[in-house]
């Protein structure tokens, strides 16, 4: 199985912390040069420093903040005019504060669309001519097992999540042609920033301790545990790879087996 990304170039999001973080890891450790691309310029900072550069690889980092889908769109486009290849796009950024759908302010759903759709926009935009002119593309968007089966109190994140799936799986017919895949993973609970604070909250508003709440959570999962970050970035490292050429369009679920359905 031919996964090596040596000579590939990756762009991955929100890679200051958590699953964007290891999946930077990831692909570096599989070769490829990998930029960076957040708003905490001291934390990219150092984690370029302890990426894998065995095979040569140049890492470097793009600053902006994707709230603001004009900061991203002028960083962006800027950098794509001095780049010669871009071969494999990560989507990946923090989701919409937990709450009940009927609960959110329109704005929320309007600032959450910004933030997932919008800017995944102008980044594909600018980087898909490059894939097109290398006739290899891999993008890979971060979304959530929400896809298929709602959470609860995320009401927000449940519906721009859907969103962004629908946006890929158009976008995986329409890019197929120029030997480009478009691919959705879909975490389940992992170990991340965001579900600590998540199981604190909860915690909080049912009286009992983040350890029982975390401890219910993991005998949800099949797997009785929660998903380390490295464990979801080995799937983004084989989709972004020559391996799975042939698989786009897909939405694959790395949640222990806890999603109830097929």
């Amino acid at each position: 199985m031919n996964i090596d990304l040596k000579n590939k170039h990756a762009i991955v999001c929100g890679s200051t912390q958590g699953i964007g973080r290891g999946i930077a890891f990831e692909l570096a450790s599989l070769g490829a040069s990998v930029t960076l691309f957040a708003r905490n310029r001291e934390e990219m900072k150092k984690i370029i420093e302890v990426l894998d550069i065995s095979s040569g690889q140049q890492h470097g980092f793009l600053e902006a903040d994707f709230r603001f889908p004009d900061q991203v769109f002028d960083v962006i486009n800027e950098y794509v005019k001095k780049s010669t290849a871009v071969h494999i796009l990560v989507n990946n950024s923090g989701g919409p504060a937990p709450g009940q759908a009927i609960d959110a302010d329109p704005q929320d759903y309007l600032n959450a669309f910004t933030q997932h759709v919008i800017c995944n926009q102008h980044i594909i935009q600018a980087v898909v001519p490059l894939m097109k002119r290398e006739n290899y593309g891999r993008i890979i968007n971060v979304i959530s097992i929400s896809v298929r089966t709602p959470i609860a109190g995320l009401g927000v994140s449940n519906t721009i999540r859907g969103a962004v799936a629908s946006w890929a799986k158009t976008l995986s017919s329409e890019l197929g042609p120029y030997g480009i895949t478009v691919n959705n993973i879909l975490p389940g609970l992992t170990m991340t920033g965001r579900l600590e604070s998540l199981i604190h909250s909860r915690a909080k508003a049912r009286g009992i301790t983040d350890e029982q709440l975390a401890e219910e959570m993991k005998n949800s999962i099949p797997a009785r545990r929660f998903a380390d970050p490295m464990e979801t970035a080995a799937l983004a490292g084989f989709l972004a790879s020559p391996s799975a050429a042939f698989i786009s369009g897909e939405s694959i679920r790395v949640d222990g087996g806890a999603t109830p359905s097929i």
